[in-house]
């Protein structure tokens, strides 16, 4: 029988779109091996992260034939892999039933190895020997980008149920307090007061709308996405922290020129907001925060750093965790809903310490129209 298209063969897994792609790109690679002679027969191992099982693709060169179903279950098996050799490099294996067969591991996930199969018809010559090898790092490379996508999606997902439990938690005590702020205002006769105590109520409502955005701001559908000053945001954002600001004695650095994006301005903010908080809680007296930016072809580099006491070794491993906070009476929910909406808008962030002291967070967020 001579097969020229691949014959893929699937372990039991999700059939979802990304699962496919991942399928389709090894598919694609595969073919590319089994055009070369002497390859008569290639097979691609690898895990997907969305299934959480290794799964497969094989094909055959035009001139072979297809293996018989003991053939290709005693592949499956693995007996013959009698040990795991170092990623990215090319070792002969002994198979009963061919002469010439090679593996190439392209990693290792779940404690088992990923890594491309080939047997040949002779022994395979150097440069085809690289071939393989950069066959390989190329399927390293995309693997490693995929697994990272999906740990990106995984984190959504917890930060959502996260930020929606404690949002629903503390809508609960600003019903509350709105109630007795409510009757707080009935039952004052003085003007004066009876003034204090609706705005009281004001902002409760306020704080209520803004909490219903920060639940509902992991619902890609529920970015309400507009054309944005950078710099009129930034501004924006440290209004509400101008007497923490003036207490301490702080100047706030930032440049004369802006760039305009296309994001959600309530959730962006609450992100600098954020950021711009902690840096103004462990800035020293008369100290000096600075915010850059610096724009690229299709993104933009912003930087927001202080000349505070910097992040230890522990808060560079759990800055973004819920519940983590090194301020007194802090929520620890802060950074995590930062990360959340960064990632949301399809960016990155980052913190880190400067050689010169303090703490810096970097963020990335794309230029172009988020879908």
């Amino acid at each position: 029988m001579v097969i020229g298209s691949s014959v893929p063969c699937i372990m039991a897994g999700s059939k979802s779109l990304l699962s496919s792609k991942l399928q389709s790109f090894c598919q694609v690679q595969i073919e590319q091996l089994t055009i070369q002679s002497p390859i008569v027969f290639a097979r691609i191992v690898y895990y997907d992260p969305i299934s959480k099982t290794h799964q497969e693709v094989i094909n055959y060169a035009r001139s072979q034939p297809s293996f018989s179903h003991n053939t290709l279950a005693y592949l499956k098996s693995e007996e013959w892999l009698l040990e795991l050799p170092p990623v990215l490099t090319l070792h002969e294996v002994n198979l009963f039933f061919a002469a010439n067969s090679y593996i190439c591991t392209i990693g290792y996930r779940n404690q088992q190895p990923e890594y491309i199969q080939i047997l040949t018809e002779a022994t395979l010559p150097v440069s085809l020997q690289n071939y393989v090898k950069q066959c390989a790092i190329l399927l390293n490379n995309y693997l490693d980008l995929y697994w990272e996508c999906e740990q990106h999606k995984s984190e959504i997902q917890l930060l959502e149920q996260i930020i929606q439990r404690a949002g629903h938690q503390l809508r609960n005590n600003l019903g509350l307090i709105g109630l007795y702020a409510q009757n707080l205002y009935l039952g004052l006769k003085n003007d004066f007061w009876q003034e204090q105590a609706s705005i009281i109520c004001e902002s409760i409502q306020e704080l209520d709308n803004n909490l219903t955005e920060l639940i509902y701001c992991g619902q890609s559908t529920k970015l309400r996405v507009s054309l944005q000053d950078l710099r009129t945001l930034v501004l924006d954002s440290v209004k509400g922290l101008q007497p923490l600001i003036n207490q301490k004695h702080l100047q706030i650095c930032l440049p004369n020129s802006s760039n305009f994006l296309e994001i959600d301005y309530l959730q962006m903010k609450q992100v600098f907001e954020n950021l711009l908080s902690n840096a103004v809680y462990f800035s020293p007296q008369y100290g000096t925060i600075t915010c850059s930016w610096q724009v690229f072809q299709s993104e933009v580099l912003i930087k927001i750093s202080d000349q505070g006491s910097g992040l230890s070794q522990q808060d560079l491993q759990k800055i973004f965790t819920p519940f983590y906070s090194r301020r007194a009476g802090g929520t620890g929910l802060g950074l995590t809903i930062a990360k959340k909406i960064i990632l949301d808008h399809q960016g990155s962030i980052w913190g880190q310490n400067l050689p010169t002291g303090g703490a810096q967070f970097s963020l990335i967020l794309p230029r172009n129209k988020i879908l």
